[in-house]
């Protein structure tokens, strides 16, 4: 598992210590609302703690996976991004997809942008990946400008099978990506 530092934050393994935040921004109806089906039950600590062991052995079967997100100046947690392979929408597989949750007193100072800028970075560029996906609810406007910021552009809209609920899929390749870095480097 890697650990990644940004001007901000430190994207790092999830560990015990991140299960009671992560529970907590988990039972936030806010940010859960649009996530799945928009009627998600709060995961508890037991279900907190089996999706951060779940987390860890993605990194060693795949080789990327989900890192917390931690702000350097203060060491609070803040959230997770993560590179995964989103089963829920078989119509895009193969595909790495890209996410992010952060707890809500840590939204508007563009975190997410920041953490998912340099796990994207990492996907393409160190795991070698081909194209990265993110997937959005249609109305999840906060999201959308993330996926805008960090190069992505939309691909469809489709709807998730197992609960109907629109999506827009966004997406970047790696040379869509080499050729933002030479543009931003220029």
């Amino acid at each position: 598992m890697v650990s990644l530092t940004t001007e901000r934050l430190l994207l790092r393994g999830s560990n015990e210590d991140d299960i009671d935040p992560l529970a907590a921004m988990n039972a936030d109806p806010e940010v859960m609302r649009y996530i799945g089906d928009g009627s998600v039950s709060p995961l508890d600590r037991d279900r907190t703690a089996a999706g951060i062991a779940r987390a860890q052995r993605e990194w060693e079967e795949r080789g990327f996976g989900m890192l917390s997100v931690v702000v350097r100046e203060t060491g609070q947690f803040a959230g997770w991004v993560a590179l995964t392979v989103p089963t829920f929408l078989p119509e895009i597989l193969p595909a790495v997809e890209i996410g992010w949750r952060l707890s809500r007193r840590h939204w508007g100072v563009g975190y997410a942008t920041e953490a998912a800028g340099a796990l994207l970075r990492f996907g393409l560029i160190d795991c070698g990946l081909d194209r990265v996906v993110s997937i959005r609810h249609v109305d999840n406007l906060r999201s959308k400008r993330v996926m805008d910021k960090i190069g992505m552009r939309f691909g469809l809209e489709t709807v998730v099978p197992a609960h109907g609920r629109p999506v827009a899929v966004h997406e970047i390749t790696r040379a869509d990506f080499d050729a933002s870095e030479m543009t931003t480097a220029s």
